[in-house]
């Protein structure tokens, strides 16, 4: 006991000491069709479908952009998911797929399937330039361009467009990422200097060169920011994810990949489902009319002031859907603490739209009893009141610091690691969880190594530590992008950098409050 206080000290913990004391948080179960519960998300859909069956179920509207190839490769794989997808070896970490209609009720109609032919000579072309800022800005371009024409000039919908891309625009669209010397590359863009809003320039060409500098070198977010406004879904998929039996050669590899076929059809047919408008599933055992919000910061990189950053929030209902609020930009990163803070009007705003949008999407009317802010970081006084301001006489909230910790692991005697849902409790509002660990339905744990905790602390009002660790455990299973047993993260802050780089991705992105299926 000495040496656990110790480390309290260590930490410099200013909070009610109790005795440490370990225990053990029981592995929160999901709700799906017929309001059946199970651990894990595989079991649940196999068994009784997802928990909107009656609701979203019949033919979706699916749209392909890309290449011909590419789109051929998307049309194959779209066909062999409405089968059983069923991997050689048997593994119970990763269960075999039923199918699309089997599990979810819903399936494609291959005939009705809206296509975009993006001539694969135009991307080639784009991808021999050197300059990212150019290269990215005009592969988007191509796709975002024709996506948006389709939604203003034709009559038939389409809920969901899945956008089949080549290696190459995913190896070559992200940061810091160069293109393979050749004679047929092509070199041109602006210096540093010229970049800059306020440089002036005679010939319209060169202003149109800057503005591919407004925008972030990454095709996955400048896309998927360039149709925010126009609320357009798109799933981004890569051909090898899909056609790597046709694209590779080396057998060895092959055979290795076809492990991962049944956890790709999940993710894939999970993230479709919930994208076409369903909820693959719910909390359990949910706290009824508890929000809970995580604050989402991305500095801006293209800023001249290093201050400036981007705020928004992700709130989650206690149903677990979701929506992003976008807040203003402004000086809110402290490169001397590396922390952020916005002002207490922005808090409040940000609060207040929240508070609103729950108010209006609850099935009571009501606003939620419990609010949960969740942050990476601390929240200082001027901000804290305008949280307050804004729940005044709504709704009580309480402030969450939740982060990675490796301040120390914990071992155990045995063949495997601590138990997923660990908690060590070091004061009333202090506490280490392991959100990662043994899980004994799949017989294995999260991760390879020896997972590390995160922190938790309840850092502004009152809440039972040991109720605010429950509901984190809880929000780890709530990632609609992929079907896996859990996360690490809690999805409050899961995707709080993706959602922050896709918001500032460009200078002129402007989006109102979205579904978070938008910014998947």
């Amino acid at each position: 006991m000495a040496y656990y206080q110790c480390m309290i000290l260590k930490m410099k913990i200013l909070t009610i000491m109790i005795e440490p004391k370990i225990i053990h948080i029981n592995e929160p179960k999901l709700t799906f069709g017929f309001n059946q519960q199970m651990e894990d998300p595989r079991d649940g859909l196999t068994l009784f479908g997802a928990f909107s069956k009656n609701k979203h179920l019949g033919q979706i509207s699916i749209g392909i952009i890309g290449s011909k190839e590419q789109r051929e490769y998307t049309r194959s794989y779209l066909r062999k998911i409405h089968k059983p997808v069923v991997s050689e070896e048997s593994d119970i970490a990763r269960p075999y797929f039923p199918g699309l209609e089997s599990t979810f009720g819903i399936s494609i109609n291959m005939d009705a399937i809206r296509e975009i032919d993006v001539p694969r000579n135009s991307i080639d072309e784009y991808l021999q330039y050197t300059d990212g800022h150019q290269r990215v800005y005009n592969l988007t371009n191509l796709f975002a361009d024709k996506l948006i024409k389709y939604l203003k000039e034709e009559e038939i919908p389409v809920t969901v467009w899945f956008v089949a891309i080549p290696d190459e625009v995913y190896q070559f669209g992200r940061q810091k990422s160069k293109i393979p010397k050749s004679a047929g590359n092509k070199t041109f863009g602006l210096r540093k200097k010229e970049r800059v809003p306020s440089a002036i320039f005679l010939f319209d060409e060169m202003n149109e060169l800057r503005d591919a500098y407004d925008f972030e070198i990454n095709f996955h977010n400048q896309l998927k920011a360039k149709l925010l406004n126009e609320k357009i879904v798109t799933q981004i998929i890569r051909e090898s994810t899909i056609a790597y039996e046709s694209l590779w050669t080396d057998l060895e590899k092959i055979k290795y990949e076809k492990k991962f076929d049944t956890a790709k059809a999940w993710n894939i047919c999970t993230t479709l489902y919930y994208k076409s408008g369903g909820l693959p599933w719910k909390l359990g055992e949910v706290r009824q009319n508890v929000c809970y919000l995580g604050l989402v910061y991305k500095q801006i990189d293209q800023s001249i002031d290093k201050k400036n950053a981007c705020c928004a929030a992700q709130m989650f209902l206690d149903s677990g859907d979701g929506m992003v609020f976008r807040g203003n930009i402004g000086p809110w990163y402290n490169p001397a603490t590396k922390e952020f803070h916005i002002t207490k009007m922005d808090a409040s705003n940000l609060l207040s739209m929240s508070l609103e949008s729950f108010k209006e999407k609850s099935e009571t009317g009501n606003y939620p009893n419990e609010i949960f802010i969740h942050s990476k970081t601390y929240f200082d006084d001027e901000e804290w009141e305008g949280f307050c301001e804004a729940a005044n006489g709504k709704s009580k909230i309480i402030g969450v610091r939740i982060k990675d910790d490796n301040t120390f692991k914990l071992y155990r005697d045995f063949s495997y690691c601590v138990p997923r849902g660990t908690a060590l409790i070091v004061t009333e509002k202090f506490a280490f969880l392991w959100t990662k660990g043994f899980i004994p339905r799949i017989q294995t744990q999260l991760g390879l190594e020896t997972p590390n905790p995160i922190s938790v602390e309840v850092i502004r009002g009152n809440k039972d530590i040991e109720i605010v660790c429950k509901d984190i455990l809880a929000l780890t299973k709530l990632n609609y992008n992929a079907c896996i047993f859990a996360d690490g993260a809690p999805v409050t802050l899961r995707f709080a950098d993706s959602i922050g780089e896709v918001l500032t991705a460009g200078r002129s992105i402007k989006s109102e409050v979205l579904p978070f299926k938008h910014y998947l």
